[in-house]
């Protein structure tokens, strides 16, 4: 049902080199340019795709407060590696990576960040170790 996702930023060409590095970092990239200026990321045309860009209506991008985008990952180290990847290019850490709850068939193993507008995400995997 959900065909992309967008956050807005107030600084394009800094939104686009972090998430350009930060979703290489797990083989993921550009799939669609906008006319203003934004980007989406994807791995396929028939999947969710995620999008930054500025707002339309010319006002500065702020962040929504409750507002998260969770990345559903087929692995704990892509996991990892994207956490680490998004603090070391200046997001902020929410939440390291690990299990919350009980380990198991359906262990909930995630981690937080910012990006460098404040947007939340969470990168998670379902699933044994």
């Amino acid at each position: 049902m959900i065909g992309y996702t967008m956050y807005g930023t107030n600084d394009l060409p800094g939104a686009l080199a972090f998430y350009d590095a930060l979703f290489g970092a797990i083989g993921v990239g550009r799939m669609m340019e906008f006319p203003t200026g934004g980007v989406a990321y994807g791995v396929g045309w028939d999947k969710p795709m995620f999008a930054i860009g500025t707002p339309e209506n010319g006002a500065p991008a702020t962040v929504g407060n409750g507002a998260m985008m969770a990345l559903v990952l087929d692995e704990r180290a892509k996991v990892d590696a994207l956490h680490a990847k998004a603090v070391a290019l200046g997001g902020a850490c929410g939440g390291p990576p690990g299990v919350r709850g009980e380990e198991g068939d359906q262990a909930f193993y995630g981690a937080y960040f910012r990006d460098l507008d404040g947007n939340k995400f969470c990168a998670y995997r379902v699933g044994p170790a």
